[in-house]
This record gives structure tokens, C-alpha cells and sequence, in this order.
């Protein structure tokens, strides 16, 4: 059994993950009445929601007290790339769909029941901004990321002018919840065993082929702004070959992304990935929290796509001024997604309304979107947070560029 252990233990977090994909599948085909298996995902899942919301408030709140004062900040170039690259992703998506437009198999008996979902743009802004002012409890018990966000950084200001001892007390608060975000991670295997196990159990090896064509279009916008766009934004920023930075981002974070399924779970790994790359710790421990909350190319996709299927199925014509006002739609739809898995499919029904399509369709869309999302989710989430690390160090790259400092790639 000790030696058992120690070649587990030898195996990277990928090989362990891929082991435990494997034990899942085996396990949900051939004993799929052993139901009790599926708790480990359950207890997975759980432990992620359970703790992201507290990593986010104390990262946050933390690396903004203890910002040097009149240290340079290359705050402002990062946003102006979350913003460009979720815009644009949005906008490849209308693109693709035009191009290759898919229907949906929308039935009156399928419909999602207790979801909370906004249907009107002036509500949508009513709703953030009244997230921005939840009570700090409440938001970090809702997962309110938001309200997390804004209670973080008016908190993080405060704490700037208290002494050395305090904020170096909020930096080991903050490490010691990455270190238990660490410890959750390092259980994945298991947890993923547990969730393939369920969806096998409940849906057979062809629940992974239901609604084929949408998948391929989600999946394949997703692909292209993480292998031709992200490069492109990239290369304009510090003018040299992006492909190295690209690939080091998507095996640094992307992969551990893509099973989490939780951006802000993925936040050490990212500022672990960040560290490794020589890049100023004042801006990245700011930006990839930040870019966990507000940097989601790949939910704007998912909006978009989503609503434009529900367009086509229902024959609802479209022109291209239309299409460019859901694309700004969806990119701030996205910035002010949940953090809980499928948060970006509960704003598809604001952006059907753009079409005047009732509530009671766009919501069976978002029922299609939960059951595709056990990919779905995984590839968004692998694309929004690899993007997070990803255009950090494309905008502290190009200030090296500018000074002479070579890059290490």
C-alpha cells in the first residue's frame, strides 16, 4: 500500500486527473446503481464554491493594502486587454454563428424551474450596481462576487494606512487560504472521478454527444480566440512571436482550469504561473483576482452563442446592427457573471430579450445549456482564466520591451 502511495504521489495533478476521469467511466458504466460514488463530485464541487468566494475577498483585499505606495502599476493596460479580448471574443462568435448557424430542439416540456434570471437591460445594471453594495456576509454566503470584489478593494484601501504588523496579518490570512485552495485542488482526482462517474451513470456515454452541433460551435469559438485571437492581441501588445506565452498559459493554467471548473479556484495557479514568469507581484496579485471576476471571453461567447441559436431556431431575422449591440451586450453581460458553475447561462435570457423572445424560451435554452455544460463550462472556464495570466504578462511585457529587458521566452 506504501508503495502504492508513493508512485500516486510521484504523478503530477494531470496524470492523477486523468486517472481518475478513467476510474469514473469504468465505474459508470459497469456498477452505475453504486450512486453513493457520485458524492465525492458532490463534495468537490462543494468544497470549491465553499471556499473560492473567501479567496477572492482576502487576495484581493490584501495585495491592495499591501501595494507600495507609488510603486508602478500596470493596472490600467491589463483591463484595457480583459475588455478588448471579451468584446472580441463576443464579436467571433456572432462571426461564427452567422456562418454556421445551429438550431435548438426547443420542447414546451423542457423548462428549468427556481432560477433567478434577469430579462430587461435596465435591471441587469440595477442588479450590479445593488450587488456592489450587499452586505460583505452576504455576498461572500451568495457567492455575490461583485459585492465581494467592491467590499475587497474598499477594504484593501483602508487597510494602507494601518501598520506593517496588520498587513502583513492579511498577507498570511491570504496565503493560508490559497494554501487550502491548494489542498482542494490536490483532491480533483477524486472529485472528477465522482462527476464522471455521475454523468455516465445518469446519461450513458451519449449524453456526452447530445446537441452535438451547438457544442461544436461553443467549443470551437472557444479554440479559436485561445489559438488565433488571444496570439493576435498578444502580438500587437509586445510585437513578437506570442505562441511561446500562449502555450506556457494554456499548460499553466488552462488544463487546471478545465477540470475545476472554477476561475477563482484557479487563482493560485495563476499567480503561481505569473510568479515563474518574473512578472511584478504588485500588479498580479491585483489583476488575476480581478481578471477571475471581470475577464470572461469565454461566458461571452457562451451568451452569444446561446442566443443566436435560440434566433435561428425560431427563424428570427437578424441584422448586423443587431448583432453588434449583442455583442457589447454579452461582453458586459459577462463581466458581471456569477462565479458558480453555469453563471453566464442565467444571462442568456437577457440577451434573448434583445430579439423579444419570451422568457419562457430563452429559459428552456438555458436548461439545453445546463446539459451540455459538464463541457461547456469546463472549456470556458480553462479559456477565462489561461486568459487572466495570459494578457498580464503580454502588458508587463511590454513595458520590457520598451525598456530594453529581454523576455524569457
Amino acid at each position: 500500500m506504501k508503495s502504492i502511495l508513493n508512485a500516486w504521489n510521484k504523478l503530477g495533478l494531470i496524470q492523477r486527473i486523468l486517472i481518475g476521469m478513467v476510474i469514473g467511466l469504468i465505474l459508470g458504466l459497469t456498477v452505475p446503481q453504486f450512486t453513493t460514488i457520485g458524492i465525492l463530485g458532490n463534495m468537490f464541487v462543494g468544497a470549491l464554491k465553499a471556499i473560492a468566494p473567501i479567496l477572492v475577498f482576502v487576495l484581493v483585499m490584501s495585495s491592495i493594502a499591501g501595494a507600495k505606495s507609488g510603486s508602478k502599476s500596470n493596472m490600467k493596460s491589463v483591463l484595457l486587454l480583459y475588455a478588448l479580448g471579451t468584446l472580441a471574443s463576443a464579436l467571433i462568435a456572432v462571426a461564427v454563428n452567422a456562418i454556421y448557424p445551429v438550431s435548438l430542439a426547443l420542447s414546451s416540456e423542457l423548462g428549468v424551474t427556481g432560477a433567478e434570471v434577469t430579462t430587461n437591460i435596465g435591471e441587469v445594471l440595477k442588479t450590479l450596481l445593488m450587488n456592489l453594495v450587499t452586505n460583505p456576509i452576504t455576498a461572500l454566503y451568495s457567492a455575490n462576487y461583485i459585492g465581494i470584489l467592491a467590499w475587497a478593494v474598499i477594504l484593501g484601501i483602508a487597510f494602507k494606512s494601518t501598520s506593517e504588523g496588520t498587513k502583513k496579518g492579511l498577507s498570511d490570512i491570504s496565503d493560508a487560504v490559497s494554501q487550502v485552495v491548494k489542498w482542494v485542488i490536490n483532491c480533483a482526482p477524486f472529485g472528477i472521478l465522482g462527476l464522471v462517474f455521475t454523468t455516465i451513470a445518469e446519461t450513458g456515454i451519449a449524453g456526452f454527444a447530445t446537441y452535438g452541433k451547438v457544442l461544436i460551435v461553443l467549443v470551437g469559438c472557444m479554440i479559436g480566440v485561445a489559438l488565433i485571437l488571444n496570439p493576435l492581441i498578444v502580438f500587437l501588445t509586445i510585437k513578437q512571436n506570442p505562441y511561446p506565452l500562449v502555450f506556457k498559459c494554456l499548460r499553466g493554467s488552462a488544463i487546471t482550469a478545465f477540470f475545476t471548473r472554477s476561475s477563482a479556484a484557479n487563482i493560485p495557479v495563476n499567480m503561481e504561473l505569473c510568479k515563474s514568469l518574473g512578472l511584478d507581484e504588485d500588479t498580479y496579485s491585483v489583476s488575476i483576482p480581478l481578471g477571475a471576476t471581470v475577464n470572461m471571453a469565454g461566458a461571452a461567447i457562451t451568451i452569444t452563442t446561446m442566443s443566436l441559436a435560440a434566433v435561428h431556431t425560431l427563424g428570427i431575422a437578424v441584422d448586423l446592427p443587431t448583432m453588434l449591440v449583442l455583442s457589447i451586450l454579452a461582453s458586459v453581460a459577462a463581466a458581471g457573471t456569477s462565479g458558480v458553475a453555469g453563471g453566464s447561462l442565467m444571462l442568456i435570457p437577457l440577451a434573448c430579450s434583445l430579439f423579444g423572445i419570451s422568457n419562457d424560451i430563452a429559459m428552456q435554452v438555458v436548461g439545453i445549456g445546463f446539459i451540455i455544460g459538464v463541457i461547456q463550462d469546463s472549456c470556458e472556464t480553462a479559456l477565462n482564466s489561461s486568459t487572466d495570466a495570459l494578457f498580464t504578462a503580454a502588458a508587463e511585457f511590454r513595458l520590457w520591451k520598451k525598456n530594453g529587458k529581454a523576455l524569457p521566452f
